[in-house]
């Protein structure tokens, strides 16, 4: 590992040791430690599950940039989180009942595999993946996903308040150790198998006849991408619900600092999606509104749509130069 990717490392990780410490000290009224001991449980938690939320999605990003060899692949733009709100909103619809943490898992799964699925194949043009086309799909079927979304919660009995709600973006508060546990385990496999396979991964940025010259089996690692991003985007709505851009811009950041590499790229980026959506939580915490806390998926969304933006048209000025 070079010298600047290790001081860049050691500095995200201090900077996410910073601003745990401000979350378990955010207070309504005061900051502090709290002398009620559920109070500091329940703020340990939160750390925990924004953690969780932020360097799922921030992985997802880095193998949805990596399978389509495009910067601005994200699972909000993807259609990723899209899809797997759909299915958890129709499932509760259907059911009649809010859904568990454990209950909401299958159906997340499967619309986020679904989208993505969809959306690889449609953004093919002679088997090669058409970048533009395949943001232009992905937004898409999210815009679509999203208004279907709306419409069955208004089906609700609630008129899909609670259902709205959620599609902002929150930290769930009814988890327990074991869900966290089991979130934790599957996210840190999934980011080991990732590390491991990094230089397959960087391979795979080669052109599709250089990879396989270089025995890449390209196929199977597209498909490990491909299943690993679903995962983690199903992680994240379960325990938060849809929060948008982590998955975009910490990859993109931490490129911008250490360089594409897929080893230092995956843990970089861990940190600093944690970071991020842990960050927002301290925000959300410190302003009050009279309608409550501000949801954390506007905060990421005012933070990454003009990252988003600048993104998009920078890509756009360097195709027009080339």
């Amino acid at each position: 590992m070079q010298r600047r990717a290790l001081v860049i490392l050691i500095l995200l990780v201090l900077s996410f040791v910073l601003i745990a410490f401000l979350r378990l000290i955010a207070g309504t009224d005061q900051w502090g430690v709290s002398d009620d001991s559920y109070i500091n449980a329940l703020r340990f938690r939160r750390v925990w599950t924004g953690s969780l939320v932020g360097s799922s999605l921030a992985i997802a990003g880095v193998l949805l940039q990596s399978l389509l060899r495009n910067p601005l692949a994200a699972p909000d733009l993807m259609g990723l989180s899209a899809g797997a709100g759909f299915a958890v909103t129709l499932t509760m619809f259907i059911t009649g009942t809010a859904l568990s943490v454990g209950g909401a898992s299958i159906p997340a799964l499967i619309g986020a595999v679904t989208v993505l699925a969809l959306v690889y194949t449609l953004s093919k043009r002679q088997g090669i993946i058409d970048p533009v086309t395949m943001i232009l799909i992905g937004v898409i079927v999210s815009v679509i996903l999203g208004a279907a979304t709306m419409l069955v919660a208004a089906q609700m009995p609630d008129r899909g308040f609670g259902t709205s709600r959620w599609m902002m973006g929150h930290l769930r508060e009814d988890l327990n150790t074991t869900h966290l546990f089991a979130s934790s385990i599957a996210i840190l496999i999934v980011l080991i198998l990732a590390v491991v396979r990094s230089r397959s991964y960087d391979a795979g940025a080669l052109p599709n006849d250089e990879a396989a010259s270089v025995g890449l089996n390209i196929k199977r690692v597209r498909l490990e991408q491909l299943l690993g991003a679903g995962i983690l985007t199903t992680i994240s709505i379960i325990l938060a619900g849809p929060i948008g851009f982590v998955g975009l811009v910490c990859p993109h950041i931490v490129r911008v600092l250490i360089g594409p590499r897929h080893n230092t790229l995956l843990i970089a980026s861990t940190i600093l999606g944690a970071s991020m959506v842990v960050g927002a939580d301290v925000v959300t915490r410190a302003v009050e509104t009279d309608a409550g806390r501000i949801p954390i998926g506007v905060l990421t969304a005012l933070i990454g749509g003009p990252a988003f933006l600048v993104l998009l048209l920078k890509q756009r000025t360097s195709q027009s130069l080339s």
